[in-house]
């Protein structure tokens, strides 16, 4: 009986778990009082908190014939992140996009946030692969973040880190970005006014997709992935004749989706892979970048409003990052604390889902640069 005791007190939390264990539970809990008692992002921090809060009481759970082991494959094998992409195409309005097409160059100017964190990264010490996987979280778009991570062999390393690191900011977007856009920003600017944008036809909004995915995969085929699916469920919403498709892509299979990668990143926190100076300066490096991608994002707004006389507000650059519809939000946000009756969330959507597409040509850039498919 006393071995029986004593060996069931051995397997127990409390006995194989150590300070760092609880120090990453406690994180948990910080991204679940995030989540559900402040609201930001609560369908990726909840799952992602929860993945965190199981592997460190139980770390097996992610290791080859745990549960979440099989979820965490996924990811790696890039499957998630594209079906990610699909649901977020079935769910996306390209319309304010293709009545400005202008934006395009809003979304491009945000990129520079991916670029600039590269070379930093480098200068840090990372090998190439490791900037570039790293980098990307300036895009504040997580399903690219873990596509490129897979792609460039970070499955066993820096994923969890990067993953982490990328969904985070994608829910700090609204504490993030308006400081910085102030900054830049005049009050003169910030109430500047939009043009009403012009009625996008069905068929150009058909046409659309298919041209991009043209253009952008045959510039860059490593692109298809993304591109291609997020192209598909956008095709699969305008197209008016798929109305399963479009529900199942946007709802039940982007749900299911969300959670299995969302407790997949979130277990890969265990306390001896995330509490590492190397997990400190990606977190650093990720911040950097999406400063950097928004800062860029108004400054190219700003040079915009020059150019069209005062037509453009440039707090619309910031939407430029890849966090849809949560930057164009911002943006709204920032310009309806200076005048409440500015609507300039359908002139943000443009940039916003301009910097989807950007982030997934950067993505696909970095691994034509290393030879990757």
């Amino acid at each position: 009986m006393k071995e029986i005791i004593i060996n069931l007190a051995s397997q127990t939390g409390f006995a194989t778990l150590d300070y760092k264990n609880y120090i990453m539970i406690l994180v948990a809990f910080v991204f679940m009082y995030l989540a559900i008692a402040k609201g930001f992002e609560p369908l990726l921090l909840v799952p992602i908190s929860f993945g965190m809060f199981l592997v460190n009481m139980f770390p097996d759970i992610i290791a080859e014939g745990g549960l979440l082991h099989y979820f965490y494959k996924l990811d790696e094998w890039s499957i998630l992140p594209s079906l990610i992409f699909m649901g977020v195409g079935a769910m996306t309005d390209f319309g304010p996009l293709i009545a400005y097409p202008p934006s395009f160059i809003l979304g491009a100017a945000a990129q520079f946030g991916i670029y600039g964190a590269y070379f930093l990264a480098i200068a840090l010490g990372f090998t190439g692969k490791e900037a570039a996987a790293i980098s990307i979280i300036g895009g504040a778009d997580g399903p690219t973040s873990i596509f490129l991570a897979g792609k460039l062999g970070m499955g066993d390393t820096l994923l969890g880190p990067i993953a982490v690191a990328a969904y985070s900011y994608m829910s700090l977007v609204p504490v993030i970005q308006p400081p910085f856009m102030k900054l830049f920003t005049t009050k003169k600017e910030r109430v500047v006014r939009m043009p009403q944008l012009r009625k996008v036809t069905k068929l150009e909004k058909i046409v659309f997709p298919i041209v991009v995915t043209l253009v952008v995969v045959m510039i860059l085929p490593t692109t298809a992935p993304l591109v291609g699916m997020l192209m598909l469920g956008n095709l699969f919403r305008e197209s008016g004749v798929v109305k399963q498709l479009t529900e199942t892509a946007s709802n039940a299979m982007m749900y299911i989706v969300v959670i299995m990668l969302g407790t997949s990143v979130g277990a890969t926190t265990s306390a001896e892979a995330f509490l590492q100076i190397t997990t400190i300066k990606i977190v650093f490096l990720g911040l950097a970048a999406f400063i950097l991608g928004t800062t860029m994002g108004v400054l190219f707004g700003k040079l915009m409003c020059l150019v069209t006389k005062g037509k453009v507000n440039p707090l619309i650059g910031s939407a430029g990052v890849s966090a849809v519809p949560m930057a164009a939000r911002v943006s709204q946000k920032v310009a309806a604390e200076y005048d409440p009756t500015n609507f300039l969330l359908m002139n943000a959507m443009g940039p916003n889902v301009a910097g989807v597409i950007g982030t997934a040509v950067a993505a696909g850039t970095f691994m034509a640069i290393f030879n990757v498919h």
